[in-house]
């Protein structure tokens, strides 16, 4: 039996081994990407450097990062999709390339983690009109000893890496599937028995820019970017049949079952639902997000109340998240001291959206008995209505139903279902696609605009004023910060005078490399300080600004233009909001 902590120590040890830096996971909320609610890869935090910029760490880097994805949350319930999960994942910026790539792939899964060969697969990208077929990493995988039959060469769908945006870094990957199947034969590969592989690791090659016309051009700096999920890895080297028989979640499962007084919930939807939904929850109220109607805080909405609503199908029916979520806190709180740090604002949120929920229940239960009142038939507009407005699924629309004797046509819902689902992706997919933006010159000039405000308001505010969250599109920044009241408009003007003011200075942004010690006594702001590696990026603006930051920067400071508030407003109890642009 390997444990998820032996997994990832032997991970970080062996890349160690191979002179990279191990980097902290960032946090959930991504400090300078707009193109993403929540960190969906260990590649979103290396976005600048993946793009050319030097990190401070060095051209190798490895970690474990924790991620969110909701583009697959309706498949939540299966052996393994997951909305939060851990990624374990190494890089190469600009230094190696295939050939290293692969051998360390292979030399860590045979020699580290003892698989066998012959339960190993793999596939390359066999090549299109725009790209040309990856015999280079076939030619690999075969000098290592794979044998040609478990080498398959799949389509782009399968075996690339796509630009986040319309343009940018591309790439083919070779995936690495581990067999889950019965009974193993010489022929049996991920392209022809596709049930009885699994994939547990991904090697992404950057060789190519992507430009404006869909031309794909060699790009300048290549580089590696591998993935390889901790769970899903967890649960098929152990032998189990989904993730939640893995150490991860036998004891959430364990006490759905108490909560429920069912037994043997391991394989039940709702159970596995509640798990991994409540557990994705703690991680992003650990960062201090709030439910909502609105972006993060209405992802973290409908992940709370979507598991409220399975474990009424369970039976039960007080209060509860919070009891998951102190198990979860507990099993995660020494590798992300922010679950324990924020225990009590994770256990206080989740009990007022239990509360608000209710009412949105009884609502939906009297909506129920309106719409079917003297009915034999419920139509599946209506009970798309009862799922969209209030939250029912169709377990508890069908169970309802049955109760007063009224048909419900199942396969009727699930195509409204799957229309209404195909456009939900369509519009995630521009939000959670993440990655590389497209207007990195607008981005890098709000972002640094966002140093220059957050040192405007210590100054006219108050010296312990720091960045609780921002946000940045092309248009324009936004900056969350704490302070207890409503900024005046004369607080305002000077905030603004003075940043417009250091525009006008002129001078040039200095970046160094030094330890999180040093920058601390030279007095750099930094907000996430814990994460920090060894060596750290400082930004400083001539006297007025000093800051530990990762984002684009500007070169020089009157690339900005004219700095504007437009806005300024409460967030939450002692945060406030401003948002800004440049003209």
């Amino acid at each position: 039996m390997i444990t998820r902590k032996d997994l990832i120590k032997k991970y970080l040890e062996f890349f160690k081994s191979k002179n990279h830096a191990i980097i902290f996971s960032a946090p959930l909320v991504p400090e300078n990407n707009p193109t993403v609610l929540f960190t969906t890869a260990g590649m979103h935090p290396l976005i600048p450097y993946l793009l050319g910029q030097k990190h401070p760490s060095g051209k190798r880097l490895v970690d474990v990062q924790k991620c969110i994805r909701t583009g697959d949350i309706d498949e939540v319930g299966d052996d393994f999709h997951l909305t939060f999960f851990e990624m374990l994942g190494n890089w190469s910026l600009g230094d190696y390339f295939k050939e290293e790539a692969i051998k360390w792939s292979f030399e860590f899964l045979t020699n580290e983690l003892k698989i066998k060969r012959e339960n190993l697969a793999v596939t390359v990208f066999e090549g299109d009109k725009d790209a040309k077929k990856d015999e280079g990493s076939a030619k690999i995988w075969q000098s290592l000893g794979m044998p040609k039959e478990k080498i398959s060469f799949m389509p782009k769908a399968n075996n690339w890496w796509d630009p986040a945006g319309t343009t940018g870094p591309c790439g083919p990957d070779t995936e690495m599937f581990f067999f889950v199947g019965k009974k193993q034969n010489k022929t049996s590969n991920p392209k022809s028995k596709e049930k009885e592989w699994c994939e547990i690791w991904n090697d992404v090659f950057m060789q190519y820019n992507k430009d404006k016309d869909g031309n794909y051009l060699p790009l300048k700096q290549k580089n590696v970017d591998t993935g390889m999920g901790v769970e899903r890895t967890i649960a098929v080297l152990n032998g189990k049949k989904s993730v939640y028989d893995t150490e991860m979640f036998v004891p959430i499962i364990k006490e759905i079952e108490n909560l429920s007084e069912k037994k043997k919930l391991s394989e039940n939807r709702s159970a596995r639902i509640i798990a991994d939904h409540i557990r994705a929850s703690t991680f992003i109220l650990a960062e201090q997000v709030r439910p909502s109607n609105v972006e993060r805080g209405y992802v973290l909405r409908r992940l709370i109340r979507k598991a409220i609503r399975h474990a009424r199908l369970l039976g039960i029916e007080r209060n509860f998240c919070k009891e998951i979520a102190i198990i979860v806190v507990k099993m995660y709180s020494s590798d992300y001291p922010e679950l324990k740090k924020n225990e009590l604002f994770i256990s206080n949120e989740l009990d007022k959206e239990e509360n608000k929920f209710m009412q949105t229940l009884e609502n939906g239960l009297k909506e129920f008995e309106r719409i079917t009142e003297g009915k034999k038939k419920l139509g599946c507009e209506e009970a798309f209505l009862l799922y969209q407005s209030y939250g029912f699924p169709f377990e508890m629309i069908s169970e309802l139903a049955k109760e007063r004797g009224i048909e419900v046509n199942e396969k009727e819902f699930n195509a409204k279902f799957c229309e209404h689902q195909e456009l939900s992706r369509q519009g995630a997919e521009k939000k959670f696609r993440g990655g590389l933006a497209d207007d990195s010159e607008k981005t890098a000039r709000l972002h640094t605009a966002t140093h220059l405000l957050s040192q405007a308001l210590r100054e006219v505010l108050k010296k312990e004023i720091q960045q609780k969250g921002s946000n940045i599109t092309a248009e324009r920044l936004r900056f969350d910060f704490n302070f207890d009241r409503k900024l005046t408009d004369e607080e305002l003007k000077k905030a603004e005078e003075l940043v417009n003011k250091m525009i006008n200075s002129h001078c040039d942004i200095i970046r160094e490399e030094m330890t999180p010690e040093e920058a601390k006594k030279k007095g750099a702001q930094g907000v996430f300080v814990s994460k920090y590696g060894e060596k750290i990026s400082v930004y400083s603006i001539g006297k007025f600004s000093k800051e530990i930051c990762g984002g684009p920067h500007v070169k020089n400071i009157k690339e900005l233009g004219k700095f504007k508030i437009i806005k300024e407003e409460s967030v939450a109890a002692g945060v406030r909001r401003i948002k800004a642009i440049l003209e």
